[in-house]
């Protein structure tokens, strides 16, 4: 078994969509990802991307997906990479493909000189849970995710 751990580049959308769908599937939203390839053409490798994305290959086959954007804590001074998506194809799991992944980031965010690295796990998601802590990892308490989406935030634009 061969595991590497690569940067996405073009022609990867595809592959990218295909584990943006499987983790929404997952996630039990199915029909949630309004993702096309055009847009993470754009966003993954237009002229400012916004986002990166390592990918997991497995004997040549993509197998993991790690979306990751940089955001900035001003407490700190320092940029913070922030994990939106990790994803294995379940027939990959139990391999060491997710734990390579995340070795990666944290290279990444070393690299980057980051102070952090931050992410959500849903609350019903308690495998996740399990593996984040035998990384090392803890809940962050006290504070709560918030949205603003859709409608409202349509209107809030429309106020300004």
């Amino acid at each position: 078994m061969t595991l590497t751990i690569r940067w996405a580049r073009p022609g990867d959308e595809a592959e990218v969509l295909r584990l943006v769908r499987g983790l929404a599937a997952y996630e039990r939203a199915p029909d949630a990802v309004q993702t096309t390839e055009a847009m993470l053409t754009e966003t993954l490798f237009g002229a400012t991307p916004q986002v990166f994305a390592f990918l997991a290959e497995l004997d040549g086959r993509v197998v993991g997906l790690a979306l990751w954007f940089l955001t900035y804590s001003t407490w700190t001074g320092r940029p913070s990479l922030y994990l939106e998506d990790l994803f294995v194809d379940e027939s990959a799991r139990g391999r060491g493909v997710a734990r390579a992944l995340m070795v990666r980031l944290a290279r990444e965010t070393k690299a980057r000189d980051c102070a952090r690295m931050d992410w959500a796990v849903l609350d019903w998601n308690v495998d996740a849970m399990a593996f984040y802590e035998r990384l090392g990892a803890g809940r962050q308490t006290g504070w709560e995710p918030w949205r603003l989406h859709g409608d409202a935030l349509d209107a809030l634009a429309g106020e300004i």
